[in-house]
């Protein structure tokens, strides 16, 4: 394989919270499927293979029926295939998760005509054996979505060699409006202003002349070192809540000078750290 694959398996109990465990990895770039019988894993990871998917979770659980007893066969023959795999296991008391199904109004998978109760037993000792292989044990009883959400970034996301958000920066103009789908808005016009240069006026920021005029000012390197230092204090804030991207607006009068150099500048410095950035002048052209 040219990269190497990633697949985790999320189980456990259910009400344990796999559904939104399977969201969360699907927030971070991985192809999810729910409900997948176990004895189709190793071909479903040739196909990944096949058509480049590298970041695979799947939800194997106890609503499969017979075929849940297939699954230490198929992981067995995926690890003979060279792929790697961890299980994710989520858990919850009983009490806790009686109150989510009384709450849901659902029955259990195990007990449709029985108590609650029952099923949760009969799940937990069919469960047993995939637990105590298990690479991550979550309780989620006393965690709200939020923290279970936090602690699968925690765990998994922040494990990855690119962990961290895609970040766009846009450059734009106040003239134009501030782009709708912005995060982070900073305002670049105290800085000199190229447009009342004549030889500059109809260049961008883009231009080497531009950028030497507006990074020659003292403050736009302490405003590009506070404001870097700042992302890199948000950033890992940012992963742990689960967010997958963060748009960044640097905005000037008309966003042809100003802003479009300090957004250039802000990429190559985010870049260096080893952050995944587009960046895009949205006014770059507006006279």
């Amino acid at each position: 394989m040219e990269e190497e694959m990633r697949f985790i398996i999320i189980t456990g109990l259910s009400g344990a919270g796999r559904t939104l465990a399977l969201r969360v990895f699907e927030d971070h770039g991985y192809f999810c499927v729910d409900n997948l019988p176990p004895a189709l894993i190793p071909k479903f990871a040739e196909l990944c293979r096949e058509t480049r998917k590298n970041k695979i979770a799947l939800v194997i659980d106890i609503r499969g029926g017979d075929f849940f007893d297939h699954l230490f066969e198929s992981l067995k023959n995926l690890k003979s295939m060279g792929y790697h795999y961890e299980i994710l296991f989520l858990d919850a008391s009983d009490e806790v998760l009686i109150k989510r199904y009384k709450e849901s109004r659902r029955r259990h998978p195990l007990a449709p005509d029985r108590r609650i109760v029952e099923g949760i037993n009969l799940e937990r000792k069919k469960l047993d054996p995939v637990k105590a292989t298990s690479n991550v044990v979550i309780d989620t009883s006393n965690k709200t979505p939020a923290q279970l959400k936090e602690e699968i970034v925690r765990r998994f996301i922040e494990t990855e060699r690119e962990a961290g958000l895609l970040i766009n920066i846009v450059s734009f103009g106040f003239k134009q409006g501030i782009p709708l789908d912005a995060d982070l808005v900073f305002d670049v016009r105290f800085l000199p202003n190229p447009f009342y240069v004549d030889e500059l006026r109809m260049l961008s920021g883009n231009d080497a002349r531009v950028r030497e005029y507006v990074m020659k000012c003292p403050e736009s390197w302490e405003f590009l070192e506070k404001l870097f230092n700042l992302l890199q204090f948000l950033i890992p804030c940012y992963i742990r809540e689960g967010k997958s991207q963060l748009v960044i607006a640097i905005g000037c009068t008309g966003g042809r000078h100003r802003s479009v150099a300090i957004a250039n500048e802000l990429a190559g410095l985010l870049r260096k750290k080893g952050h995944k950035v587009i960046i895009e002048h949205r006014d770059e052209n507006n006279s």
